[in-house]
């Protein structure tokens, strides 16, 4: 097997691609040959050493794969080999081949590709576990998503419309609001125009929104502030602006808002079976037409340093996968 490996912390271009012995699963544990793998923005906080995570060096990024089982380990019986699979990893992701713990392991809808199932399930577990476990999203409310065209923005977009919510957003870009329009949200602002703000009032009668999905921070969380609803609940999900803020919260006693934080990968910890029954309930939105993955660039793996600077620029808008070995459709 093959995989890109960093050997040393700093920047994705110091990613390694290395000859590894061929791994063997071990009890309780799947074997898949990989056909793609996700780009998440955390990839690049741990190559660079600033994740809350630093696996011991060497080791290969990538905490989402998608690919078909080649053998499975002694007390395997959900997957079996020759089954097309969505896996969650620590990391480890960026290879042709994989070993990852049973559980982490889902068999994939038939009409899904690889490629969808890689860009799957990161940002629609955070999003979904996000608005329905922690922020209680009902139908009829109202749900304004920040960098609504980004990963995990979109899919809280497509998520926010399936529950029954009106779904507003911000993007950096026309374009972007183009794309987050065509997920399901209704109304889109641009979010370096101050005026977003009155707009989201006058798009909900003065009310302002029920809920808000922050992945951004900054001054986003504090603008949020004002245009929340009595009751709202303000999610918190991420600081990709780079400035974690700061609340005084006398605005949230004024209001009687919440702030609500959702760290996805802590449920790898404390509560694995809420991300197996969640992917289940994602999967069926799935099928159902609900959720529509979008991908934005698809890379080879061995380019995957051009993946995250390109994920890095803000350029993207839904996820960057990798490609592995010869798949070009993803589908075979």
């Amino acid at each position: 097997m093959h995989a890109l490996m960093l050997e040393q912390w700093g920047e994705p271009r110091n990613l390694v691609w290395r000859e590894l012995p061929d791994p063997v699963p071990g009890p309780g544990e799947v074997l898949i040959e990989l056909r793609a793998a996700g780009c998440n923005f955390f990839d690049l906080l741990i190559v660079q050493g600033k994740y809350q995570v630093r696996p011991p060096l060497p080791f290969a990024p990538g905490g989402e794969v998608a690919g078909v089982v080649r053998a499975v380990g002694p007390g395997v019986t959900a997957v079996q080999p020759g089954d097309r699979v969505f896996a969650l990893l620590g990391w480890g992701g960026y290879a042709t081949h994989v070993v990852a713990a049973e559980a982490s392991v889902v068999r994939m809808p038939a009409q899904m590709s690889f490629f969808e199932g890689a860009a799957f399930g990161i940002v629609y577990q955070t999003s979904y576990i996000g608005l329905v476990d922690r922020a209680g999203l009902r139908a009829g409310e109202t749900l304004l998503v920040h960098a609504a065209a980004g990963g995990v923005g979109l899919a809280a977009v497509e998520i926010g419309q399936a529950l029954g919510a009106k779904v507003l957003g911000t993007v950096g870009s026309p374009e972007k609001r183009e794309v987050a329009l065509r997920h399901g949200a209704e109304e889109c602002f641009l979010s370096a125009q101050p005026a977003w703000v009155d707009a989201v009032r006058e798009a909900t009668n003065g009310r302002g929104a029920d809920v808000i999905y922050d992945p951004v921070g900054g001054d986003l969380f504090d603008a949020s502030l004002r245009c929340i609803a009595w009751c709202g609940r303000l999610l918190v999900v991420g600081f990709a602006s780079g400035t974690i803020p700061l609340l005084q919260v006398n605005r949230v006693l004024l209001k009687n808002i919440s702030v609500i934080g959702i760290h996805w990968g802590a449920y790898r910890q404390h509560d694995p079976e809420r991300i197996t029954s969640a992917m289940r309930e994602l999967f069926a939105m799935y099928e159902r037409g609900q959720l529509r993955p979008e991908i934005s660039a698809v890379y080879p793996l061995r380019e995957a340093a051009k993946a995250l600077d390109h994920l890095a620029s803000r350029r993207s808008v839904g996820k960057v996968v990798l490609a592995v070995g010869q798949v070009s459709s993803a589908t075979d």
